[in-house]
């Protein structure tokens, strides 16, 4: 069977045979990576309420994701540095880690200048391991089957994104916010204890580079110039994604919609089935057509949500988000990672997860700050302008990349 994909310089190429994708290590690695966003996750819709519940404003809310994401994106640079020289296991290890260790300190976040220390604390930890998961990911997944093994293993962040906010969401309804901790810390003493079987590969270019032939450079460590636009994209959609992070919970008090998780449990069921083809599509016919075609159903999604007054119209909000933002994120992540050399793979995977940190962590102070002005109807249906964005931006960038090639054979 004839498979086709796109070299890391964009050149569309076939092989006769597929490579073995299904390997032990990448399984256990998906599957322990899983764990990592479920114990992270099921935290993030119970954040906002629980420091709402202890005195926090308004402000202090969106400060809640944005110190998070700060913190994530000051150390991806230093990781990006690291994973160009140092081997997997052991960075994966510490980062899985230290997560446990901050998630387990929360019960004592009692004060709010407490409560976001710690969370500026678990950004650092989190841009640590989910650089270098994504990084091991790819160093074991065949390059003539990227998109095919970045769209199974963004399954493991799918439904850890979507699935663990709705338990967390329940629990912390039906129990107590120490609860919550203490299955989030479970969830992620299984992760650490699978990450840790995993048969690491390190590329050989990476393996042959010593510290002392390097140079730190924080700009060289932060960004990825053959691969911005899928960046820039990943980071404009999650600038709309994060209003749903930071409200959607308020949301569905305010409208007294009780099963408001179903827009995430809807969103990793249709994820979990469209991100497979998504990721066949990518490997055979590029990115583009995708691309455009998920941004159009997260902005009908916001929209969808923002009218929401019942569970279905919840429910078919999220159904349509997860199938876009649910395929778009791992396709623009495996478009960014197939221009990008090996031995800047970790720059690349950090630079994405950046984006989409900076992203959420920039809407919570803006729309957090214009709060007070609109309601969140209205902060959804803004946030579905940046949600769509990626529909002109892609085909514009395309016209501009025809042309430069044009002038390039001309000349």
């Amino acid at each position: 069977m004839r498979n086709n994909f796109y070299n890391k310089e964009g050149i569309h190429l076939s092989v006769i045979q597929k490579e073995p994708l299904w390997t032990k290590s990448f399984i256990m690695l998906m599957v322990g990576n899983l764990f990592v966003f479920m114990s992270f996750q099921m935290l993030i819709p119970t954040m906002p309420p629980y420091i709402q519940s202890i005195g926090a404003s308004g402000f202090e809310i969106g400060l809640v994701t944005a110190l998070f994401s700060i913190g994530a994106i000051l150390i991806r640079p230093f990781i990006g540095y690291l994973l160009e020289y140092k081997t997997r296991k052991p960075l994966v290890l510490v980062g899985a880690a230290a997560l446990l260790f901050i998630t387990m300190l929360y019960p004592i976040s009692k004060l709010v200048l407490v409560f976001l220390l710690f969370r500026f604390i678990h950004g650092l930890a989190w841009g640590w391991s989910t650089t270098v998961n994504g990084t091991a990911a790819v160093d074991v997944i065949p390059n003539s089957r990227l998109g095919e093994g970045m769209g199974y293993f963004g399954l493991s962040v799918t439904i850890g994104m979507i699935i663990a906010p709705s338990l967390g969401i329940f629990l912390f309804q039906a129990t107590s916010f120490t609860n919550l901790i203490l299955l989030s810390a479970a969830l992620g003493v299984i992760a650490l204890i699978l990450l840790a079987i995993v048969q690491y590969q390190t590329p050989n270019s990476v393996k042959n580079v010593k510290k002392e032939e390097l140079t730190f450079s924080l700009k060289d460590s932060l960004i990825e110039k053959t691969s911005w636009f899928p960046a820039f994209i990943t980071f404009m959609t999650s600038f709309g994604y994060g209003s749903i992070v930071t409200f959607i919970v308020i949301f569905g008090e305010e409208r007294g919609i009780d099963q408001i998780f179903l827009f995430y449990l809807l969103n990793a069921i249709l994820a979990t089935c469209s991100r497979p083809v998504a990721g066949k599509w990518f490997d055979n016919h590029g990115p583009k057509g995708i691309v455009l075609f998920c941004s159009f159903l997260t902005f009908l999604a916001m929209w969808v949500l923002s009218f929401a007054h019942s569970s279905l119209m919840v429910a078919i909000a999220g159904s349509l988000f997860g199938i876009g933002f649910g395929c778009l994120i791992p396709t623009l992540q495996s478009w960014a990672l197939s221009m990008t050399p090996a031995n800047r793979r970790g720059v690349t995977n950090g630079m994405i997860f950046s984006s989409i940190d900076l992203g959420i962590g920039l809407s919570g102070i803006v729309f957090g700050a214009v709060a007070s002005f609109f309601d969140i109807e209205t902060i959804f249906q803004i946030s579905s302008v940046f949600l769509i964005s990626a529909l002109p931006l892609t085909v514009l960038y395309g016209k501009k990349k025809v042309v430069r090639e044009q002038q390039t054979i001309s000349s």
